[in-house]
């Protein structure tokens, strides 16, 4: 699926007539690399393991007699697929099984598993839950909050001059949930919740929370938001291990969790906030 690298025909901040039926073409990747460039991060040569989960949760289609079924569908994009999927694509593709008849789930699942990894250009997982699924429910973050510190905030956009370290070698998980950025085409709200558990120098807390806070007006993907703050961690920090995992609002019955770590670290166990 050879698309170029830019959102210039992209379905996002377009008007669109919704499908209603099956249409794979309506997919429209993005090439990851020309957001990783100004971090300084080649292609093939990542710093980083990781993985963008999504949830979609107004997923439907048909059974062989016309009956509708719902799911909540749980995708997993490997970091290192050469293409993210551009969000409203993603849903207007979705929208197309509305109407469309399947023999069964599985060839739901095969269907999207084959459609996305072609999109994505690398394996992409698919799980398909009930909607009163126990692995949907609600829960928190892990670890220490970072917002209720009683900063003076100032500057906007992000700067890794905010963030600072001790000597002391320390191992925490800490969080906020004042994570903002912008969509970078729309410039609509992107409201979601950030961890970062590591390994190394303590993290002068009141600073980064200033950095991360310092999205707020920024314009860019959720999946290079992540990026761009583990390389600032890992460039200013120095930390042994560090993971960087974000959980953003759904929006378009669509949320993205992108996480990024060092090798060897994982996300905790697979979780929803409950403002998505």
């Amino acid at each position: 699926m050879d698309r170029p690298d830019t959102l210039e025909h992209a379905p996002l901040g377009r008007e669109s007539a919704y499908p209603e039926r099956y249409d794979a073409g309506l997919l429209y990747p993005i090439a990851r690399a020309a957001n990783r460039a100004p971090l300084g991060i080649e292609e093939g040569a990542l710093p980083f393991v990781g993985e963008d989960e999504w949830h979609a949760f107004e997923v439907s289609w048909l059974n062989a007699r016309g009956k509708p079924v719902v799911a909540v569908a749980r995708f997993r994009l490997p970091v290192d697929s050469p293409n993210l999927i551009e969000s409203k694509s993603w849903k207007l593709y979705l929208n197309g099984f509305n109407q469309t008849r399947f023999d069964s789930r599985e060839r739901v699942i095969d269907t999207l598993v084959a459609d996305l990894s072609a999109a994505a250009g690398a394996p992409v997982s698919v799980e398909l839950l009930d909607v009163d699924d126990e692995a949907l429910a609600p829960r928190r973050l892990p670890g220490e909050s970072l917002d209720d510190l009683d900063i003076e905030v100032s500057d906007y956009t992000p700067s890794a001059d905010h963030l600072k370290v001790g000597v002391e070698i320390v191992e925490e998980t800490l969080y906020s949930h004042l994570l903002k950025s912008n969509c970078p085409v729309t410039g609509q709200p992107d409201w979601g919740s950030v961890l970062i558990r590591y390994r190394g120098p303590r993290l002068d807390r009141e600073g980064l929370l200033r950095y991360l806070i310092g999205y707020r007006q920024h314009q860019d993907f959720h999946e290079h938001c992540v990026e761009h703050i583990f390389t600032d961690l890992m460039a200013r920090a120095r930390p042994e291990r560090l993971l960087v995992l974000a959980r953003y609002v759904r929006r378009g019955g669509l949320d993205i969790s992108p996480w990024r770590g060092t090798p060897g670290e994982r996300p905790p166990e697979p979780l929803r906030l409950a403002r998505q």
